[in-house]
């Protein structure tokens, strides 16, 4: 574990073209948040060209959780938009294997599984502001402790297109119930990274019924009285969607391991609205 721990302390200090090395050498297979300060990472689906419409469609009907900032085009496993040197097959610490609606596998290349028939979608990250909330002096306490943020399914209907719906799924914080108000006023410009909270308070009134046991990430703390639980849509919501669909093939990042991008996270990116 200490060694874990030193290679993600060394790789905070990488630059974007450093951190893609070590990643597709195989070296870093870690969690990405507080990675590549300042810099816009992303989620990552690759689907089957037939599915595409679709999914852009669905994108659009929900902006907040699926803010879309790149597409390659079919067959190219590139996102030259977002940086001249990405390659979605490789600059993923570990990627999710869906199978007609389910989670088959976890790899860490997927060389071997792209053809001509694939697209690949980018779409922003709530670790793109945790980087202005530290420079503001909040804490994120699961970059401190090297983990991944806890995301949770919950009872918000997502805008169906296609074989596409089922719901949001959100990520979570700890703040001081003080602080809340800063943090909101902190985030809300970065629309193209889910933006400001949907919600903070109890996670009973969106669905989540037991906030100890996240669907993803590793499980927080408990609140102390002055604290608040406060959730962002989460760009895992796309795989949520596909969990008892019909697409019989899908590729993702797996949470919390993130594509990371050249574009700086102050950049005006155009999301589909």
């Amino acid at each position: 574990m200490g060694n874990v721990a030193g290679l993600y302390d060394k790789a905070k200090t990488f630059n974007n073209e450093q951190l893609r090395a070590i990643i597709r050498s195989g070296e870093y297979k870690g969690q990405t948040a507080g990675l590549s300060k300042n810099m816009l990472q992303t989620n990552l689906i690759i689907l089957e060209k037939k599915y595409a419409l679709d999914f852009m469609i669905f994108c659009q009907r929900n902006p907040k959780a699926c803010p879309l900032v790149g597409v390659s085009d079919v067959g190219v496993p590139f996102l030259k938009t977002l940086g001249d040197s990405i390659d979605v097959r490789t600059d993923v610490p570990s990627y999710n294997i869906y199978k007609n609606g389910k989670l088959d596998s976890t790899v860490h290349e997927i060389k071997n599984l792209w053809n001509e028939t694939l697209i690949a979608f980018a779409i922003g990250c709530s670790f793109t502001f945790e980087h202005s909330l530290i420079r503001h002096g909040f804490t994120i306490e699961h970059i401190n402790e090297n983990k991944v943020v806890p995301m949770y399914k919950t009872n918000i209907k997502n805008i169906k297109c296609g074989p596409f719906g089922n719901s949001m799924v959100v990520s979570m914080r700890i703040f001081k119930k003080n602080q809340v108000n800063n943090v909101i006023n902190i985030c809300k410009s970065f629309h193209w990274a889910h933006g400001k909270p949907i919600h903070f308070g109890s996670p009973h009134e969106i669905g989540i019924l037991n906030i100890s046991k996240p669907d993803w990430g590793d499980a927080p703390r408990s609140l102390s009285e002055d604290e608040v639980n406060v959730f962002w849509a989460c760009g895992v919501t796309p795989q949520n969607a596909i969990l008892n669909s019909s697409v019989p093939f899908c590729i993702s990042h797996t949470p919390g391991y993130m594509l990371i991008t050249d574009i700086e996270e102050d950049a005006e990116i155009p999301i589909l609205q």
